[in-house]
């Protein structure tokens, strides 16, 4: 199994997961989610891996959740993964597939969970925090 990322390349965090996963040595097969769109059978194939609700899927900020009323607590699992399937920008990013697992890589640190070594450091957050120093460790 290869390693996959469905990425955004608009995102920081997407960028950021996918410059790590090549810094320990993958090379990735990348999927513009927002240009292909989303199939119902791999976001649920996605979601169940990744061990995710299409609720806790969301993407909340910087999409149209609230404007389609998909904020309200009221709207079901079903309307969700429907709304995603049209609006595709909805569904949290980025999704990483390893054969380690399948993770929604948000904070970007999550993506160290899926790798099998540390690539070497120092590597940082988006928002430049340290997450590999230069001896290769990880930095909690």
């Amino acid at each position: 199994m290869s390693t996959v990322i469905h990425h955004n390349p608009d995102c920081g965090t997407s960028r950021n997961v996918l410059e790590i996963l090549r810094a320990a040595g993958a090379e990735p097969v990348i999927i513009d989610y927002l240009e292909t769109g989303w199939t119902r059978p791999q976001l649920l194939a996605l979601f169940a891996a990744a061990d995710l609700t299409p609720r806790s899927a969301l993407r909340t900020t910087k999409s149209p959740a609230a404007e389609l009323g998909l904020l309200d607590p009221d709207v079901d699992d079903a309307a969700l993964l429907e709304a995603m399937l049209v609006h595709p920008v909805l569904v949290n990013r980025p999704i990483v597939c390893t054969p380690r697992g399948v993770r929604l890589c948000r904070p970007s640190e999550v993506v160290l969970e899926l790798l099998d070594r540390l690539p070497p450091g120092p590597l940082y957050k988006e928002d430049g925090t340290m997450i590999v120093n230069e001896k290769g460790e990880r930095v909690d």
